[in-house]
């Protein structure tokens, strides 16, 4: 009997499943795993199992692009017969892509239980749609995994019963250390080694939708670049609005890379001297890393990264961009602390705690497929 049915989708996910997946399998735990296909490019998809250690998914739903509502319905509606069909007592979900919100909504509705890893992690902008599935997707989960203890009052705050939650630490960090060995040196990943390099990644659609904080921000990064070298692994959503706003210019200079793997981004983060994101998880690598990170975002659902770690928000300000870049090459760069439970056994608790809960779990909730 399969206990647990696992789901990623994109690829923050598959950085978070990979050491549950691995911590299931050494506690004994029977689990399957489903590739709902939301991260359409099946050579880095299968490029991030690989680097990761990822087992191939069970289930593989090939649902591909779309708007939010087309992509969370056509997960929903490929999703429901192989719940039906494999009967699990529980459906895992991680983060807070479209597929995560899609399956717990499925899951709920049919009576199996919900549980969802980094739960409770709020940046309280409800224009960003990744807020929406955090949101939604907590309500509706019967065991919230949390990453940092503040999790805790956001959910209550919520209505949501502290019986529920479990403060475990973070995956996402469980995954760095166990390959923080086997990260490909920045001097491969760019062709020639470079002494001082700062790293931009940009995807938003906040960031790179809008044609005027787009130029303010590629700007900003060309003065950026004539003190620090700045490394630019590509993303498609930017590429594609940086030629359609005939922006390409904007890009000389810098040393501009395709889409990176796993271990080629781990390698380049690490050795960096800054890095600028609007990605929610690399501002949790970079903290572990302690490496300065500077978000590109007027909010975080990780405020731990501020409060201990090494971010700071600067939004799309390039006023703010400039004086926090000045801090670090002025030596003044945040080196934060690693925070509580950010020692790589994240996943391990997670298949602890679900070995004394599981037992508890009846198959189902009332009226679920299990009856």
């Amino acid at each position: 009997m399969t206990q647990i049915l696992c789901v990623a989708g994109a690829r923050p996910n598959f950085m978070k499943i990979a050491p549950v997946m691995a911590a299931l399998a050494e506690a004994g735990i029977a689990a399957q795993l489903l590739h709902t296909g939301q991260h359409y490019d099946a050579a880095m998809s299968e490029g991030f199992f690989a680097d990761l250690g990822i087992p191939q998914p069970d289930h593989h739903l090939e649902v591909g692009s779309g708007s939010h509502a087309v992509q969370t319905a056509e997960v929903m509606k490929r999703f429901e017969p192989v719940l039906e069909r494999v009967q699990p007592q529980a459906v895992l979900v991680v983060g807070d892509v479209n597929s995560t919100l899609a399956c717990a909504l499925v899951a709920a509705k049919r009576g199996v239980r919900v549980i969802h890893v980094e739960a409770g992690l709020r940046s309280y902008d409800r224009a960003m749609p990744e807020e929406i599935n955090r949101v939604l997707t907590d309500q509706i989960s019967d065991l919230l995994f949390t990453t940092e203890k503040s999790a805790l009052a956001n959910l209550q705050r919520e209505g949501i019963d502290a019986a529920r939650v479990e403060f475990v630490g973070n995956v996402m960090i469980d995954t760095l250390y166990r390959n923080l060995e086997r990260a490909v040196p920045a001097s491969g990943t760019l062709g020639a080694p470079l002494a001082d390099y700062a790293v931009l990644t940009l995807h938003r659609p906040s960031n790179v939708d809008h044609a005027a904080t787009l130029a303010a921000l590629l700007d900003v990064v060309a003065e950026i670049n004539r003190t620090l070298p700045v490394v630019v692994p590509l993303h498609p959503r930017t590429r594609g609005s940086i030629e359609k706003f005939g922006f390409t210019s904007k890009l000389d200079g810098l040393r501009v890379l395709p889409p990176l793997g796993y271990l080629e981004m781990l390698g380049l983060m690490r050795e960096a001297k800054l890095v600028l994101t609007d990605s929610g998880g690399i501002q949790e690598e970079t903290t572990a890393l302690g490496v300065p990170c500077l978000t590109l975002r007027t909010s975080t659902e990780r405020p731990i990264t501020i409060d201990e770690g090494t971010n700071t928000l600067v939004g799309p300000d390039p006023a703010a961009i400039r004086a926090a870049f000045a801090d670090v090459i002025a030596g003044r760069g945040k080196a934060g602390r690693i925070p509580e439970y950010w020692d790589g056994r994240a996943a391990r608790r997670i298949a602890h705690h679900l070995q004394g809960w599981l037992p508890q779990q009846k198959g189902v909730r009332a009226g679920g497929v299990g009856r």
